[in-house]
């Protein structure tokens, strides 16, 4: 290939704004592996980078998408070949480094997965840094003594991306999943994915004034962070688990010591981006397994890459349901 489309985000008069542009392989970052892409993600991370929403972006330009599956074009290292199907999340990609939304990517070697058995290249970007997020959520809680005769699971921000899909992977491990959300529409979508109860935000008192709530909850995955994060550790169980990945809700934690010295709660940090490489591996075979969504075709929506822009003011805005997947290639 001599030219090729790639979504840039520049910035321009002080705000980030990203456009199609054509670039060369050599106007991408370093990298040993060349990716034919097919597919990408729309994430709420890459909404923030490309409308500047958030301070996401570490230099500029830089070409957006923290995702990409598709097959090696061409390698420099032996752990790679012409024709492998692969994927890359995480790391620098889309904020650091040129990232997934291109028709070709270059990425570091130590950062490409090699695709696992049983996944295709859409499906994986079906599932992409939001399904590997809630996995690896799970899996810090599961570290962390939960089972599903512990207790109910509440998965806040439940129409997102990560939400829809930690109900699909909490729902076929044997949990009884608690979905939270604002949107009384969603209700019967939310139940379709798994959830055996559907917990509105309007029914809950972010600010009672309580140190403590009622135990409820033996486990938590939060995408929301701010004041329902900060009620989460008020009303866990007794050594309740909260796994934290998300601050669409607000990014400081008002809280007391109480939960933790009470009640064993524990509250983990989940960072999908900088996870080490064997874990990574070893959470996507578990995408591919026992984790891999039954009903992942009814959280996905495909996205054509010459409409990527009008999925970014959908996440932002809240209306988003599920994942969108960016059909690169024209293959789907």
């Amino acid at each position: 290939m001599s030219v090729f489309r790639a979504y840039r985000i520049f910035e321009e008069n002080g705000k980030s704004q990203g456009r199609f542009v054509e670039l060369s392989l050599d106007d991408l970052d370093p990298g040993e592996v060349v990716i034919r892409a097919h597919y990408s993600s729309v994430n709420y991370k890459d909404a923030l980078a490309a409308t500047g929403a958030g301070k996401v972006i570490r230099r500029f330009p830089c070409v957006g998408g923290v995702d990409v599956a598709g097959v090696v074009e061409s390698s420099a290292d032996a752990r790679f070949k012409t024709g492998d199907e692969v994927l890359v999340t995480g790391y620098g990609m889309g904020v650091e480094h040129d990232g997934g939304y291109a028709e070709f990517v270059r990425a570091p070697a130590d950062w490409v997965v090699p695709l696992p058995q049983g996944l295709s290249l859409f499906d994986a970007m079906a599932l992409g840094t939001a399904g590997f997020t809630a996995a690896l959520a799970i899996h810090r809680l599961e570290q962390n003594e939960l089972s599903p005769e512990k207790g109910k699971v509440i998965v806040t921000g439940a129409t997102g991306g990560v939400g829809s899909l930690a109900i699909q992977m909490l729902a076929q491990l044997g949990y009884q999943v608690v979905a939270m959300t604002g949107k009384a529409s969603e209700y019967d979508y939310l139940k379709s994915l798994g959830a055996s109860e559907i917990l509105s935000r309007d029914q809950i008192n972010l600010h009672s004034g309580r140190v403590l709530e009622k135990g409820q909850w033996a486990g938590a995955l939060d995408a929301v962070g701010g004041d329902t994060l900060a009620w989460l550790t008020r009303s866990m169980q007794q050594d309740g688990a909260i796994a934290s990945f998300g601050n669409a809700g607000g990014v400081e934690l008002h809280t007391t010591v109480f939960p933790f010295i009470l009640r064993g709660v524990k509250l983990l940090g989940v960072d999908s981006a900088a996870t080490s490489m064997p874990l990574r591996q070893s959470i996507w075979q578990r995408l591919a397994g026992d984790l891999h969504p039954s009903v992942l075709a009814r959280a996905t929506h495909a996205v054509s890459f010459a409409d990527l822009s009008s999925a970014f003011p959908r996440l932002l805005h809240g209306e988003a349901r599920g994942r969108y997947v960016v059909d690169i290639a024209g293959l789907h």
